[in-house]
């Protein structure tokens, strides 16, 4: 990750999105740090974020009765997700839940496609995202290119993230993460935050 002196974090015009910390992504193994590792940071950056009037957004994935609208691709590794998941499997981890915060509900990967993402965004005037969240490589790296895509300038709060593996979380970080936006520890973007 790369020094703090080139960033600063304005709350006014940011939006802190957190993807798939919800009880169903936190009970994965994930790497390079445990689920309740980058749920303790995420709460951790999000409540000074708040005070000083930051947006949060939450963002969850969750599917209708029989599955009938998730994605079902024709593909050599289709996703996992088991048919019998708990009624709790969608639901957002309490410690992160806070009044005036915007839940988002996906259906697939990204956060954007089907959602009012952009346009809550857009209407706060919001040019900035932040991101954290489990999975590295899929919701988050998922929702950044569509971020990107749509002009965002983004921050990646490293250490506030995993993946389904170490391996998978690292090359995320290293390898598309700075071709979009900036790499940072939570420590820096709170070191950064105005």
């Amino acid at each position: 990750m790369t020094a703090t002196t080139d960033l600063t974090v304005d709350p006014r015009t940011t939006a802190l999105v957190v993807i798939d910390l919800q009880h169903g992504i936190l009970a994965m193994n994930v790497g390079p740090r445990p689920a309740s590792e980058v749920l303790a940071t995420t709460v951790r950056v999000a409540e000074p974020f708040r005070a000083k009037g930051g947006f949060v957004v939450l963002v969850h994935v969750a599917f209708s009765p029989g599955d009938v609208d998730m994605l079902h691709p024709d593909c050599d590794a289709p996703p996992v997700v088991a048919p019998d998941r708990p009624a709790s499997w969608s639901t957002l981890a309490a410690e992160i839940l806070a009044h005036g915060d915007h839940v988002v509900t996906k259906r697939q990967w990204g956060a954007f496609y089907g959602t009012d993402l952009e346009l809550q965004l857009r209407r706060r005037k919001i040019d900035t995202l932040a991101f954290a969240g489990i999975a590295t490589a899929y919701g988050v790296e998922s929702t950044a290119r569509q971020a990107f895509e749509l002009g965002y300038r983004q921050i990646f709060i490293e250490d506030a993230m995993a993946s389904r593996s170490a391996a998978e979380h690292e090359h995320t970080v290293t390898r598309i993460f700075p071709r979009m936006g900036r790499v940072r520890s939570a420590a820096a973007f709170l070191d950064a935050l105005r």
